[in-house]
């Protein structure tokens, strides 16, 4: 690719030359990590090996705690196998829709918004909040945001489903206890894919005021952005209290990542790889349980795996349900 790179023309046709580019670089970047690996546990063995020859014990802390690094390094890289999809080291755009549950619901499509807001935050992803839409009493009615960094969509498919929360309803004069669900929807960033077209006058735009909590207008010009594309149908909204050129460059975004994933669901193989099934957000469809009220508990439903900590979980350390899900994967 290198070579490639150097031969006259090649940029003749310069967005196809620029994603050749962006993959050279990640496989630059692969390379240089598995020989860093390499490099680092053939000085861990041969300080060990210098270590037992000389019987000096002074080097043990040192030696249990690179190799436990190695270690982690390792596993985390294993997960990164798993990761082979055409789109898997794209960003990933995340919208989650409250479903079932009334004004709880919507207050639970506002906490699932903060976790993976803090799941971001916590390994320095990049995020945009591209879009909220703001409940009438509390919480959203939904939300889109998109997440960079490695493997940001590889990573984040694993949350695609329907999230279940059980707990003491706070909107519930008598405090009963209510289950609300909220659908969480992952789309690969198109990157200007040259499979994805999206030509002005296929699009119809409208332009709103932006509504605030309780549906009040935030805003005395119309800054929020609709878009229709005219030829598919697809309606994206993008109203974050931003000027209109931002709403609309969000909007842009979003559209073609919903056109890229019906393109991807016409070819039957990449249907499953790419979005799975979307289900109603209601009982028995949900991939995902949280449970704070009689106990606390989080259980994914795939792999089995549960949690006794729910506040972490939802304080963005999600990483363990997303690790087991994509090894449930590996063989299929």
């Amino acid at each position: 690719m290198e070579r490639e790179a150097g031969e006259p023309g090649y940029w003749d046709d310069h967005q196809s030359a620029q994603m050749k580019m962006q993959q050279l670089g990640r496989l630059k970047d692969t390379v240089n990590l598995w020989r860093g690996l390499e490099s680092s546990s053939k000085n861990l063995v041969e300080l060990t090996s210098m270590a037992l020859e000389e019987n000096d014990a002074s080097l043990q802390e040192q030696l249990e705690v690179e190799s436990a690094d190695l270690s982690q390094r390792l596993a985390r890289e294993e997960i990164n196998l798993t990761l082979s999809g055409p789109y898997d080291d794209r960003p990933a755009i995340v919208s989650i829709h409250a479903g079932a549950g009334g004004t709880d619901a919507q207050d639970w499509a506002e906490m699932l918004l903060q976790m993976y807001c803090q799941w971001a935050e916590n390994w320095k992803r990049p995020l945009d909040v591209m879009d909220l839409s703001y409940g009438e009493e509390a919480g959203l009615r939904g939300a889109t945001l998109e997440i960079g960094g490695a493997h940001a969509f590889g990573y984040l498919l694993a949350e695609q489903g329907v999230h279940r929360l059980v707990r003491l309803s706070p909107f519930d004069p008598n405090n009963l206890r209510q289950t609300s669900f909220a659908q969480v929807e992952i789309l690969p960033t198109s990157e200007d894919d040259p499979e994805v077209e999206v030509r002005s006058e296929d699009i119809k735009m409208d332009t709103f005021r932006s509504s605030g909590p309780g549906g009040q207008n935030v805003q005395k010009v119309a800054s929020a952005v609709r878009l229709t594309h005219v030829p598919s149908g697809i309606v994206v909204t993008c109203q974050n209290e931003r000027s209109q050129h931002q709403n609309r460059e969000f909007a842009i975004r979003i559209l073609k990542a919903k056109l890229l994933a019906r393109q991807a669901e016409e070819k039957a193989k990449q249907v499953a790889n790419m979005r799975g099934e979307r289900s109603a957000n209601e009982w028995g469809n949900q991939i995902r349980s949280y449970v704070l009220h009689p106990y606390k508990s989080v259980k994914d439903h795939r792999t089995n795996l549960q949690s006794t900590n729910p506040d972490a979980v939802l304080g963005g350390d999600i990483d363990k349900f997303i690790e087991a899900y994509l090894m449930s994967k590996v063989g299929e």
